[in-house]
């Protein structure tokens, strides 16, 4: 008999979304905040991390993506970003201002890519990351640990589907299983960690909750433990 086969059904029942993909890019969205920088091009950049004159996101220098999925790039006018990866919308800008500019060196930064933690953590927060490829483990070093009330047999990952979250359980007491329990976060990922003085929600399989954003989704299931 194989061992630890009640360990490997649970793996395979976990939505397999959650487990790492390095094909996996962050695609645009409403509300993100993009930054467009032309090397040598300040009149073309907002928020460019090439020069000093027009950058910095603290005086408010970006782009914000509408409700339709679009913003003003400067000389290309109403533009459709939302859906698009970082790697898509550097070519298209480059074959663009290609137009009229030779070789231009273009980068897009997305501003507000961030993943929140909720509950017991010594340090609760919400946390910028660069990359696309973020552990659960790697994250929750950030916050500086689990806290001595925290209830590892239940934390909680929550993913915005379109217009739903899934929700997935991770027991971090299970032995083996390293793959399983440090999973991959992507952008906009939601981690809750509940107290031992909760009530217990087992769920091994994701479980898809109606609710407009994972923050609230979270707020409402961390308030039900």
């Amino acid at each position: 008999m194989e061992p630890k086969s009640s360990q490997k059904a649970d793996t395979t029942q976990l939505d397999s979304s959650f487990f790492y993909n390095p094909e996996y890019q962050y695609t645009i969205r409403k509300d993100d905040k993009i930054s467009i920088s032309v090397w040598g091009q300040d009149e073309l950049s907002v928020g460019s991390s090439y020069g000093i004159y027009n950058s910095n996101e603290v005086y408010g220098k970006w782009l914000m993506v509408d409700d339709s999925g679009t913003v003003e790039i400067p000389k290309l006018g109403t533009y459709c970003v939302k859906g698009l990866t970082i790697q898509e919308l550097k070519q298209i800008l480059k074959v663009e201002f290609g137009k009229w500019i030779l070789n231009p060196v273009v980068d897009v930064k997305i501003l507000n890519k961030e993943i929140t933690v909720m509950g017991e953590v010594r340090s609760p927060k919400v946390i910028q990351v660069d990359k696309d490829q973020n552990s659960l483990f790697e994250i929750i070093a950030k916050c500086e640990g689990f806290d001595t009330y925290a209830n590892l047999k239940y934390v909680k990952i929550l993913r915005q589907n379109g217009d739903n979250v899934i929700v997935a359980n991770v027991d971090i007491t299970e032995s083996g299983g390293y793959l399983y329990k440090n999973i991959q976060l992507y952008p906009g990922d939601v981690v809750v960690v509940p107290s031992r003085s909760y009530k217990e929600f087992d769920r091994r399989v994701s479980i898809i909750i109606p609710f407009t954003t994972a923050i609230t989704a979270a707020a409402i299931l961390i308030t039900a433990f």
